[in-house]
């Protein structure tokens, strides 16, 4: 038999190739409806946690009453929480004064949310906070960026959004009311300035220095801006829908096909480094995941939720690693410590978009993660943050068990 030539062989294979792409187009169009909508198998798929006892509720509001107490013991005298009066070798990047005055009203903002979720009737505890909203109506009008690169008040002005919306909830009084809707709708006011160009939000801008920040937004201060919106939509505060349609843009930007969120923008191109993937993502994937539920994305279902519950809680190591290390970013993933409680925090909120009948194994989870963490002295903390860490922390976990109380689902 005649060798078939070189020229020949490729013909022959091109032609294969040709008919079959011809057959398969065919196909498609004899059943246009039929593209599938499944998920993404590795975003529906992953590791299973091992089950943890039934939470107690005797143990839930025990760890509840001394993280309240520690707050109470805490509180400046001028009614906020958090200073920078301590210190340690090394620091991150907090350009004085305005870095230390974001980093004050954001931890504020936090402890006084805590404090009004979980913290009762009690009269000492309604005197805080009564001294802490006369500090934060009297200070948040003065946040500003520290200077061009540190845009840190992004934190402030979100958590005192979400701040205001329970001192909202907490009074019938109409004038007091009024007032927390004009400073929350200038916090929105405040954020939509300091909206990168390109949608969302980020803590940095190193790369531009301009009056908008022009560098890269990342997935989960947006995210937190986003939640922190809608509470303020939920009780009858207008949000400007452009802003939240670029935050979600950028978001569906950073999204991974397994629902890991790539750390900002400017790694978006990267998936394979380690910060992007699960293991780093455990502390981000929450967060995004709850804003984009909240703001009506139907991709983000059920099942991914519950799903990305579950890495959270099987993997909690890989966050737990980098719990108290003093440098940013050192651990396995690039995982910082201070992303600990904030995303058991956004795992709470996650939890609460789950049908009733899935929510109760992941709240054992939580409040498994957490009670055993509490400090001696009856705080939390994950990253040395000058002398904001443990009231931030409190605060975090604090509304988390708030969420976990047994027989208020």
């Amino acid at each position: 038999m005649q060798t078939m030539g070189f020229l020949q062989i490729c013909f022959a294979f091109g032609a294969v190739v040709y008919l079959s792409a011809i057959s398969i187009a065919q196909e498609a169009a004899k059943a246009p409806d039929a593209k599938s909508t499944a998920p993404n198998p590795f975003a529906v798929t992953g590791p299973k946690p091992e089950p943890v006892e039934t939470r107690k509720a005797e143990d839930v509001e025990a760890a509840i009453r001394r993280g309240v107490g520690f707050l109470l013991k805490t509180q400046n005298k001028d009614g906020s929480w958090g200073s920078a009066r301590r210190t340690k070798e090394l620091n991150i990047f907090a350009p004085v004064p305005g870095a230390h005055h974001a980093f004050r009203m954001g931890t504020t903002a936090l402890a006084l949310s805590a404090m009004i979720e979980v913290g009762g009737n009690d009269p000492e505890v309604q005197a805080s906070i009564d001294r802490c909203e006369k500090w934060m109506v009297a200070n948040l009008p003065q946040l500003r960026r520290a200077e061009m690169t540190a845009v840190y008040n992004t934190w402030g002005h979100a958590y005192a959004i979400q701040a205001l919306v329970r001192l909202h909830g907490r009074t019938q009084d109409p004038v007091r009311r009024k007032q927390y809707v004009e400073l929350i709708e200038s916090q929105i006011d405040m954020l939509s300035r300091y909206e990168f160009v390109n949608g969302g939000w980020a803590y940095y801008d190193f790369e531009h220095h301009t009056q908008k920040p022009g560098g890269s937004p990342v997935s989960f201060t947006t995210a937190t801006v986003m939640i922190a919106f809608y509470e303020a939509k939920e009780i009858g505060v207008a949000i400007p829908e452009r802003l939240v349609k670029r935050a979600q843009a950028s978001l569906l930007r950073q999204r991974l096909p397994d629902f890991s969120y790539a750390y900002g923008e400017y790694l978006r191109l990267s998936p394979g480094r380690g910060i992007n993937r699960p293991g780093g993502s455990l502390g981000r994937s929450q967060v995004c995941n709850v804003a984009m539920r909240m703001w009506g994305d139907k991709e983000t279902t059920d099942e991914i939720v519950d799903v990305w519950l579950d890495r959270l809680w099987a993997r909690n190591g890989w966050l737990g690693i980098g719990r108290k290390r003093p440098v940013p970013h050192e651990s396995w993933f690039q995982v910082a410590g201070y992303f600990y409680y904030y995303g058991h925090f956004y795992a709470a909120y996650a939890i609460e978009q789950l049908p009733a009948e899935k929510r109760e194994k992941h709240f054992d989870q939580l409040a498994h993660v957490l009670i055993l963490l509490q400090e001696k002295d009856g705080s939390w903390w994950d990253y040395p943050l000058y002398d904001y860490h443990q009231a931030y922390g409190t605060g975090f976990a604090l509304m988390s068990l708030g969420r976990c109380r047994v027989g208020e689902k």
